[in-house]
C-alpha cells in the first residue's frame, strides 16, 4: 500500500490506522516503502516532523522536564480539577473571619480582666422567725438565730413584732450571697432551735 501523497489529512488517518497491527509499510522489516511513506510525510509537513524528533531525543527525560504554560489539554484540565477558583476565595474569608472573631475575643477578655473578677450577686432578706407561745425566752431565740453562721451570710438588724395575745415574732434582716447561701438550708438551721422556734418564712428578698 502506497501512502505518499500527505497533502490530504485523510492519509494521515489511513496511515495511523493501517500501522495499529504493523510495524512497517509493506512486510515484515523496514523498506524502501517505509522510507518514501517518511518523507512524503516530512516533506508535507516539515516543521511538526522537526518538532516531533526533536521531542523525541527527550523521551528518557519525560518525567523531568519542567512544567510549560503550553501543557496538554489533559494535564490542563486534572490542574483545573485541582485549582478551586472559588473556594481560595472563600478560604481567605473565613480565614479573615476567623482573625477578626480571634481578636475580638482576645479584646473581651482584656477588656474583662481588667475590670477585675465580676462581684458576687448578693440579696437582702427578712425572715420572720416565729416562736412558740407568748413564754418562749425571746432572747434566747435571737441569739440562737444569730448563732446561725453560714459563708456568704452576714445578719442585720432585728425587731419583734407583736402578733396576738402576747405572742411576738422575731423579724430579722440578712444580706447572702447567692451562690453560697440556700435560704431553704439555713431556715432549716434555724428551725432546729426547736426550744424556741415553731417555724420560719421568707417575709421579703430583694436583689443588691
Amino acid at each position: 500500500m502506497s501512502f505518499s501523497d500527505f497533502s490530504k489529512i485523510e492519509t494521515v488517518s489511513k496511515l495511523n490506522d493501517y500501522l495499529k497491527d504493523k510495524s512497517y509499510v509493506e512486510g515484515t522489516s523496514a523498506t524502501q516503502a517505509d522510507v518514501a511513506a517518511f518523507k512524503a510525510f516530512q516533506s508535507a509537513y516539515p516543521n511538526f516532523s522537526r518538532w516531533f524528533n526533536h521531542i523525541a531525543s527527550f523521551s528518557e527525560e519525560f518525567e523531568t522536564l519542567p512544567k510549560g504554560t503550553g501543557a496538554p489539554a489533559a494535564a490542563a484540565a486534572e490542574d483545573d480539577e485541582d485549582l478551586d477558583l472559588f473556594g481560595s476565595d472563600d478560604e481567605e474569608d473565613n480565614a479573615e473571619v476567623e482573625r477578626l472573631k480571634a481578636e475580638r475575643v482576645a479584646a473581651y477578655n482584656a477588656k474583662k480582666a481588667a475590670k477585675g473578677p465580676k462581684p458576687a450577686a448578693k440579696s437582702i432578706v427578712t425572715l420572720d422567725v416565729k416562736p412558740w407561745d407568748d413564754e418562749t425566752d425571746l432572747d434566747a431565740m435571737l441569739a440562737h438565730v444569730k448563732g446561725v453562721e453560714m459563708p456568704g451570710l452576714v445578719w442585720g438588724a432585728h425587731q419583734f413584732i407583736p402578733v396576738g395575745f402576747g405572742i411576738k415574732k422575731l423579724q430579722i434582716n440578712c444580706v447572702v450571697e447567692d451562690d453560697k447561701v440556700s435560704l431553704e438550708e439555713l431556715q432549716n438551721l434555724i428551725e432546729e432551735g426547736e426550744d424556741w422556734v415553731q417555724s420560719t418564712d421568707v417575709a421579703a428578698m430583694q436583689k443588691l
